[in-house]
């Protein structure tokens, strides 16, 4: 039972780390943008958007451009901010890998 023990602490001790990591996360913030600067978006690295900024002269284009540029700038801000997530994650998860359980 010692080795259960001693997993139940890593667990906590993990917990710990995996909720202070989201605070750090939600805190950190990242900019993407896309038509050459026209479409910028600013988003959290726990993936709450947070801004979402156009210029006018880009206004101007058709709505089909318009659309499709707001979109790339979603999906690569949406994309980052998973990127950024993961690795923040994974360092906590590789800590506490105990073989022959995963």
């Amino acid at each position: 039972m010692a080795g259960l023990g001693k997993f139940l602490k890593q667990a906590q001790k993990a917990q710990k780390q995996v909720e202070l990591v989201q605070q750090q996360l939600a805190a950190r913030e990242l900019e993407v943008s896309a038509g050459g600067g026209a479409v910028r978006i600013k988003v959290n690295a726990a993936g709450d958007f947070l801004s979402l900024t156009l210029d006018p002269e880009f206004l101007k284009e058709g709505a089909p451009v318009v659309a499709q540029t707001v979109l790339d700038a979603v999906k690569q801000a949406a994309a980052q901010a998973k990127t950024v997530s993961e690795e923040e994650m994974n360092k906590i998860t590789q800590q506490f890998q105990m073989p022959g359980l995963f």
